[in-house]
């Protein structure tokens, strides 16, 4: 009998990290389009169920801000696995994937003998008005940020908790050209990035605006797509049991 979940689209490419996943019931935890269609691209195919987390970890209780997104896509992942197994245990998920893309400020390193104590990297959150998206981009305007994604994936396993978790975090540097303040006032008065963390839409309006990045791009829209594949690989070289439960 043929299950009734498939994950995998026609066009997939036929290797074993998309191929594990037929027939599976795999889950985003995110109602982001941009994620959906990146993974539409891999041929991966997920149902949509949106966490409930709340995504209000204080950032000042990591060490690294880099673990901010992780932690948050690990809440993300977990609630929605819990959730679905309590409302029909009968039908639990294969593979339940969060995301949380976050946008640093860039801290260079030291460019002399001497050493000096480095100002801690901060979140740019998503701008406030039109005045302070304009703010953000003459910070970043000529200079870089970093975007760092935190993936998390939860999967069942035959002892407790009932699952596991595995996480990666992807992080691409993004070189903003040095544009006219005209450009970026007319950018800001737009709105598209009055709803993106840092203030702009690389696959959007946004990309006028930047000279190059260094990294995987699906990264800096949202997923790292690239990164993913490969962790799935990994998972099922190093975990016998991986999707198979």
């Amino acid at each position: 009998m043929s299950s009734k979940h498939n994950a995998i689209l026609p066009h997939a490419l036929k290797i074993p990290a998309l191929s594990k996943l037929a027939d599976k019931r795999v889950i985003l935890a995110s109602n982001s389009p941009r994620r959906k269609e990146i993974l539409q691209t891999l041929g991966i195919a997920p149902e949509i169920v949106p966490s409930t987390f709340q995504e209000n970890l204080p950032q000042s209780s990591f060490e690294d801000v880099h673990e901010y997104p992780v932690a948050t896509a690990t809440h993300k992942a977990v609630e929605v696995y819990e959730r679905l197994v309590q409302e029909n245990p009968d039908d639990p998920p294969d593979l339940v994937i969060g995301a949380d893309t976050v946008v640093l400020t860039h801290i260079p390193g030291p460019t002399s003998e001497f050493t000096y104590a480095q100002p801690r990297q901060e979140i740019l959150e998503k701008p406030e008005s039109e005045a302070d998206n304009l703010r953000m981009l003459l910070d970043l305007n000529g200079g870089m940020c970093e975007v760092v994604t935190g993936v998390s994936l939860v999967y069942p396993i035959l002892s407790a908790p009932g699952y596991e978790i595995k996480s990666l975090d992807e992080r691409t540097l993004v070189h903003f050209a040095d544009n006219e303040k005209s450009v970026l006032q007319a950018y800001a008065s737009n709105g598209e990035g009055r709803d993106r963390a840092g203030g702009f839409a690389i696959q959007g309006l946004g990309s006028l605006l930047i000279k190059k990045i260094d990294g995987d791009y699906n990264n800096v829209v949202g997923f790292p797509s690239s990164s993913f594949v490969k962790f799935l690989q990994l998972l099922i070289d190093e975990e016998p049991d991986f999707l198979s439960i």
